[in-house]
């Protein structure tokens, strides 16, 4: 054999032969290039608390840097039953029913792959975060599209009893809303635990989100509601509320037996999480304060944000909780909300995720998505430019 021989790689038939790159990742590239001011991908600009950081590098140095227990260090998991239990009134032990996850991403897959079998069917609500699908056809199930209503992105439940069959495992919820910024009510979680109740339906709820609720209004946790929390995988992340995306650490509460299987799979497709970062988040979460001040922090960026984009032929849809702003382009331009963002992102120097990336078929309704998770000098730069519109 010569230094010529060329060797082929085998071909492999893809599992997710539908999935590219993403949105996010060709957007922020963009941005990038075009030196814009990037509002597209979902995470601040802006340090977390240094008594946070302080509190990771006190647990490295006091030795916390070996594997922890498999589902996760029990003064987190306690603290997160005591957060639970004081914000839902829904008491969780923290032995059986919390488990640590390396971010909510790995969460949710891990929730699909311990429940649904091939063939299985799982209810998504689009748009929706656009990790869902593909995670619903890795563990062989079949994804039932269910949209929102279009304009309000509210739930319409006809159309989600509709699409419920002996074949549905689950349903996939997610409030407060990424993209719509939408959040449930109390009225929509106890319209679907109707729904669900003479099912054996089981339910994944999204709550990253949950401590960005604006405007008084308070988190429809599905842990509020007994009959929901005891089918329930409740997924959330410290990432979103304490400012480290980076960090990839969440968590998952679900009933023993839920849980029991959920860890199966966790034990083999991540084993455990970062041991320092578990001990400084347990450490750092005996004060409530932080978490309890985020709905005013984010609403005060929320409300710069939309004051701004107010002097903007931009029409502002609803923003109720979440870090995301969406806006109708339809005075603004004549293209699909595809090209609008790269036309955005090159031309007035801000990018932008159309809405039509959280669909499957696409769908275009002339809405696309700003996050002002950002410093506030960020945002004035991206609205001095967004005001030539």
């Amino acid at each position: 054999m010569n230094s010529e021989t060329r060797f082929s790689t085998p071909a492999i038939n893809s599992r997710l032969p539908n999935v590219g790159t993403t949105i996010f990742t060709v957007m922020s590239a963009l941005a990038l290039q075009h030196k814009a001011v990037n509002l597209g991908q979902g995470f601040p600009d802006f340090a977390c608390d240094p008594a946070l950081v302080d509190a990771v590098t006190q647990a490295m140095q006091a030795g916390h840097n070996q594997y922890p227990p498999m589902i996760g260090v029990p003064a987190l998991r306690q603290a997160i039953a005591s957060k639970v239990q004081a914000l839902h009134g829904h008491s969780y032990n923290p032995d059986t029913e919390i488990t640590i996850t390396a971010g909510a991403t790995q969460a949710i897959i891990t929730a699909i792959l311990a429940i649904v079998h091939p063939g299985d069917e799982v209810i998504v609500l689009e748009p929706c975060y656009d990790s869902y699908v593909p995670n619903i056809e890795l563990a062989g199930g079949i994804a039932v599209r269910v949209p929102l209503t279009p304009g309000t992105f509210r739930p319409d439940f006809d159309k989600i009893a509709a699409a419920l069959s002996p074949r549905t495992r689950a349903i996939i919820i997610n409030s407060p809303h990424n993209p719509s910024a939408t959040v449930w009510t109390e009225a929509d979680m106890r319209t679907l635990q109707d729904l669900l109740a003479p099912t054996d339906v089981l339910l994944i709820s999204d709550e990253v989100y949950e401590h960005m609720v604006f405007d008084g209004q308070t988190h429809q946790s599905a842990a509020r509601f007994p009959a929901l929390a005891a089918r329930a995988f409740i997924v959330s992340s410290f990432g979103k509320t304490y400012h480290v995306t980076g960090w990839k650490v969440g968590y998952v509460a679900a009933p023993a037996s839920l849980t029991a299987e959920f860890r199966k799979v966790h034990q083999f497709n991540v084993f455990t999480v970062n041991t320092p970062v578990q001990y400084g988040l347990a450490q750092y979460m005996a004060d409530p304060t932080p978490y309890q001040n985020l709905p005013a922090f984010y609403q005060r960026k929320r409300d710069l944000f939309r004051d701004g984009l107010g002097k903007t032929r931009l029409r502002l849809l609803p923003s109720q909780g979440s870090y995301f702003q969406c806006v109708d382009i339809s005075e603004v331009s004549d293209l699909n909300e595809a090209d609008f963002c790269q036309w955005l992102t090159k031309e007035i120097g801000v990018a932008a995720i159309p809405l039509s990336a959280f669909y499957g078929n696409g769908f275009d309704q002339r809405v696309v998505r700003f996050c002002f998770a950002k410093q506030d000098a960020t945002l004035l730069t991206a609205l001095e430019r967004l005001q030539k519109l």
